[in-house]
This record gives structure tokens, C-alpha cells and sequence, in this order.
């Protein structure tokens, strides 16, 4: 199979833009990924996006941003995977070059949530659940997740502030991320006071759902441009997977099945084994995701992924390295934009462009996107090209 390369990025900052359009965000991205990719010209466009009919009034956005971006008459088609949309759009895109069909793709990630406020916003995030089983109770995600959360903290003997690392590792990558929403580090006693949201969720054990784009330019290898100006990234390994919608349909509810199987699929597909990789960007809109993601891939036995976080295993130093640029938690969580974001700092990892975050010698680096509590997960391998 020939090599797919991500041979631009572009990302917006993370943030409430209140005067800034989702078709605006789209573009500047846009705009950043092709300039860096040397100029190359799209024949496709891939969006992820997660909530853009309930909270900004539009959807078909395909259309919409391929018309603004200047690119009318291209294929342009819109993917909804929940908080995974972004990691879809990628491997649609993947696929897209892998098959030979396309020359040049183009993934954009975006969204807008700052469009509506309060309620609005649960109602919408409500949707990625069972609606006949679930939201129509008045589940919430957040609340789904304190329960998950509060289940593990029982069957697994975890301290009340036993999940405060994966917050602390968090924001202390985020200060050198100039595009993260968060840039200040914070402290256990600050973790522990934090309000508690849903008990035994607290404020630091979620990411804050903010507006933003990020875009990627994919290609062959031997069709980058003679005068691009970055070290293409290549995607060695792509894969997806599903579970049941409705979390109690699971025969374990602490294990995610998706995560497993995909970051698996994608590992052997780059002919590499778990050791090998440098760095993990997890899905980590709540912390209990962030430790059963490192428990399914395989970084932690089962029931003890939390423990990674406290003593210091996913630090920039440490074992494996984990949100390396800030993550969900301290970049913000930017819906279907999430997946897109997470492939733009691991490129910036890989060409060794990641500055104070730095990871030496990085070579290999997954990332993986969750839609809800895993009911689709979406995992790449990318590699640093000599």
C-alpha cells in the first residue's frame, strides 16, 4: 500500500469565539493547512463535526465550507461520530488516498458550541447518547460519566483524588500550547478543592466544551510539492470500531472494547508493537476516559490506568507521555474538531516542532478519538519520516 502523509496542518486557537462564524473558524484553518502543505490542491474535503444542526442551525456543511474555502465543485461530505467525527473524517480521508481515488484530501474538524448556552448545550450533547434508554431519563453525559467514574473508584479501591493527575499533567502541558484555551498550570490542593459537578466528577475531572478548527492536508508521499516547506507525517496505521450505544448494554462496563480493538488494528497495520509507540493522545473529555483508554490499549492492567496519572507515567518524562500539548482538558474540547486538533499536535510532536513540550526522539504516536463513552472509537498510528 502506498504511504499516506499529512502534508499540511492548521489549527485555530481553542476558545469562546462569540464573533467568529463556524464557516470563518473552518476557513482559517483551512487556509493554514494548505499553505503549509506547499499548495497542494484538494480534490476531496472530509468534515468532522459533531453538533453543528442543534447548536448552529446548519448542517450539509460540506457544501458551506468548501464554498467559502474557495473549493466549490470538489467532493465535500460531512462526518458525525459524536466526540469521534474528527477521527472519522481523518480515516475517510485515509481511506480516501489509500485507495487511490483521490490525490489530495483535505480534513477539517470543527465547532461551534459557544452558539448556544446553558441547556441548549446538555440537550445537544444528550444526543450522542440512546435516546430511548438514556437521555430521555435525563442522563447527561457528565452525569453518565460520574457514575462510571464513582463504579470504577469502588471496584478499584481509587483515593477521593485519586484521578487529580491526569488534570495536573494536563494543564502543565497546556502552558506552552499557545493554541490551548487553559495556560496555567495548577496544583493538587487546587484539584482538590475544585467544585464537585457531579459527584464524584469534579470541575478538573472534565474538559470545558469551547469553540474551534483544525485541518489537515493528506496526500501520497511522492506527490508532495517540490517547495513545501514541512516534514510530511506519515499515517501509518488507521482503524475504527463500535460498541453498543447505551452504556448498561455492555457485558463490562469498565472496559472500553473499542478503544482495544482499534488502537490493535492500527498497531499491527504499522507493524509495531505497544512499546514502540512515544507518545498517546487520549480522549480525555473526562478523566475516568483518559484511564480506561490507557487500561484497553494496553499501558495499564486492568483497574490500575488511574495510577499512571499519579505517579507521573503520562508526564512529558514519563513511560508514556500523554496529552502532550494539553489535551481535552486544558486545549478545550471543541466537539468533531477534537480528533482533527489531536493529529495537528502530533505532527508538530513528530516533526519536532512541539517546543517546551518536546518529546525526544518521537517517532511513533497514537491518538485516538471517542464517540460517547467509546461507542466508536477511531485510532491512528503516525510516524516520523527520515
Amino acid at each position: 500500500m502506498t504511504d499516506v502523509v499529512i502534508a499540511g496542518i492548521g489549527q485555530t486557537p481553542v476558545g469562546e469565539h462569540w464573533e467568529i462564524s463556524l464557516r470563518d473558524l473552518a476557513v482559517d484553518a483551512i487556509r493554514d493547512a494548505l499553505k503549509d502543505s506547499g499548495g497542494l490542491k484538494p480534490q476531496a474535503l472530509f468534515v468532522g463535526n459533531m453538533l453543528a444542526p442543534n447548536l448552529s442551525n446548519q448542517a450539509h456543511l460540506g457544501a458551506l465550507i468548501a464554498d467559502f474555502a474557495g473549493l466549490t465543485g470538489i467532493e465535500a461530505i460531512t462526518l458525525e461520530a459524536s466526540g469521534a467525527s474528527g477521527g472519522a473524517a481523518l480515516r475517510q480521508g485515509y481511506l480516501s488516498i489509500a485507495s487511490g481515488m483521490v490525490d489530495v484530501a483535505l480534513v477539517i474538524g470543527v465547532e461551534k458550541f459557544t452558539d448556544k448556552i446553558g441547556s441548549d448545550v446538555e440537550e445537544a450533547t444528550a444526543t450522542e447518547s440512546d435516546a430511548d434508554f438514556e437521555s430521555i431519563h435525563g442522563m447527561t453525559i457528565g452525569a453518565q460519566a460520574a457514575l462510571l467514574m464513582k463504579r470504577y473508584m469502588h471496584e478499584n479501591n481509587v483515593p477521593e483524588n485519586g484521578f487529580a493527575g491526569f488534570a495536573l499533567t494536563a494543564h502543565a502541558n497546556g502552558v506552552a500550547n499557545k493554541n490551548a484555551a487553559f495556560r496555567k498550570a495548577i496544583k493538587a490542593e487546587t484539584y482538590a478543592k475544585s467544585e464537585m459537578v457531579s459527584d464524584p466528577l469534579k470541575i478538573f475531572d472534565m474538559a470545558p466544551h469551547l469553540d474551534g478548527a483544525a485541518a489537515l492536508v493528506l496526500t501520497r508521499r511522492e506527490l508532495i510539492p517540490a517547495n513545501g516547506q514541512s516534514q510530511p507525517v506519515k499515517i501509518a496505521g488507521s482503524a475504527a470500531s463500535s460498541d453498543t450505544l447505551a452504556l448498561h448494554d455492555r457485558k463490562d462496563m469498565l472496559f472500553f472494547d473499542t478503544a482495544q480493538i482499534s488502537a490493535g488494528k492500527a498497531m499491527k497495520q504499522a507493524g509495531i508493537v505497544l512499546n514502540q509507540i512515544n507518545f498517546f493522545e487520549y480522549h480525555d473529555i473526562f478523566n475516568i476516559y483518559a484511564a480506561l483508554q490507557l487500561e484497553a490499549v494496553g499501558f495499564a492492567i486492568k483497574g490500575k490506568g488511574w495510577k499512571l496519572a499519579e505517579d507521573g507515567s503520562i508526564g512529558l518524562s514519563g513511560r508514556i507521555p500523554c496529552a502532550t500539548m494539553g489535551g481535552m482538558k486544558a486545549r478545550g474540547f471543541a466537539g468533531g474538531a477534537s480528533g482533527v486538533y489531536q493529529a495537528v499536535e502530533a505532527v508538530i510532536q513528530l516533526r519536532g516542532q512541539a517546543g517546551a513540550n518536546q518529546i525526544a526522539d518521537a517517532t511513533y504516536g497514537l491518538i485516538q478519538s471517542l464517540g460517547g463513552p467509546a461507542s466508536t472509537a477511531v485510532s491512528h498510528i503516525l510516524q516520523k519520516l527520515g
